[in-house]
């Protein structure tokens, strides 16, 4: 239940039954149409005060029992002063017949209006609501997407950035391979020198030891031989 509502019902019916007291005592003192223009006036206020009735019996149904009981014997009080106005205008007013009874809401409503304009508030303030849940949702969307391309932009460039330094360790290690290279071509030069080199030291190896021993048979031959 809304207090607030139950107070803003409870102003209405005032406001109306201190319209309608007044009507009574005219009506005694007036005659021809202006007695009937007071009869439709107090007839439509009636209806009115009913409604406003009604709208404060709701509004307490779902009210704590201490504040229902106490607010509901205010309404009985309401609805007997309303009978004593509607006795007090028949008295005025012979012939006059409440029609709030047998044609209910046939006349506008001010208790209607008022709902129906606070279900259009409401309407519109749903409305509003869901539009504003709406933009918030896209503004989180958008600043989700803005961190996301962020974040991408930072990975891209730490890959760039490793990358590059790849890069820098392949030409290092393509260099060093290179260095390698003309190291392992100067290696291979140096053995085949080597090679020859060796190559020759064993022929002249030979050579000398092949005179040396011709040498030493002449001399065997000259010692021994040769008479």
């Amino acid at each position: 239940m809304s207090s607030e509502e139950f107070e803003k019902l409870h102003e209405m019916y005032r406001s109306l039954y201190d319209e309608m007291k007044l009507i009574p005592e005219r009506a005694l003192t007036s005659h021809g149409e202006e007695r009937k223009r007071l009869v439709r006036t107090f007839d439509e206020r009636q209806g009115e005060a009913e409604e406003v009735l009604q709208g404060m019996e709701e509004e307490l149904r779902g009210a704590p029992s201490s504040y229902r009981n106490a607010m509901s014997a205010k309404l009985r009080l309401y609805r007997r002063d309303l009978g004593k106005l509607q006795r007090d205008m028949k008295t005025a007013a012979p012939g006059f017949s409440s029609s709030s009874q047998t044609v209910q809401g046939s006349h506008p409503s001010i208790y209607s209006s008022q709902n129906q304009q606070s279900t259009h508030l409401q309407s519109q303030r749903a409305l509003l609501l869901q539009g504003t849940e709406y933009l918030n949702n896209a503004s989180q969307s958008i600043e989700r997407s803005q961190r996301i391309a962020a974040e991408t932009d930072q990975i891209g460039t730490d890959i760039i950035e490793e990358l590059g330094e790849q890069r820098e360790q392949l030409d290092r290690t393509r260099d060093r391979l290179m260095n390698t290279g003309e190291n392992l071509s100067r290696s291979r030069k140096i053995l085949r020198a080597m090679s020859r080199r060796l190559m020759t030291n064993k022929l002249l190896l030979a050579v000398i030891i092949l005179m040396e021993l011709g040498i030493l048979g002449a001399v065997i031959y000259l010692k021994f031989f040769r008479k």
